[in-house]
């Protein structure tokens, strides 16, 4: 009988950046939620540092909890970052985004929760 491999926390951190939706952001925290631990905030940001697949995985859709981008953003500063977000809609307010209007919201986050798991499942099988 062949062994199930579960997917790595990693490859569950990148699905779950891809459910972000189109100009969207989540914090790091709110992505380490969604994969089971909201202390793996750290985590996160430093597995999106070392995303293998940049246009597949939208790692520029996250953003710290105060909607601030990454000084040392993987793709080449936070300037390249905000201009990847403002393209997508996001909106910025005194230089952070405005995660009151462009956070995902608790619909968005159990939505985000149920595909996660269900893909999970998926790759399980």
């Amino acid at each position: 009988m062949d062994k199930v491999k579960k997917p790595s926390l990693d490859q569950k951190i990148y699905a779950a950046v891809r459910l972000i939706p189109k100009g969207k952001a989540a914090s790091y925290s709110q992505v380490a939620a969604l994969v089971g631990n909201c202390n793996l905030r750290r985590y996160v940001g430093n597995a999106l540092h070392k995303n293998p697949s940049n246009s597949v995985t939208p790692c520029h859709r996250v953003v710290n909890a105060k909607g601030f981008c990454s000084g040392s953003f993987a793709f080449g500063g936070s300037d390249v970052q905000r201009k990847k977000l403002e393209a997508e809609g996001v909106v910025f307010t005194d230089g952070h985004v405005d995660l009151a209007k462009c956070g995902i919201g608790e619909d968005d986050f159990e939505m985000m929760r149920a595909e996660l798991e269900k893909e999970m499942k998926r790759r399980e099988e």
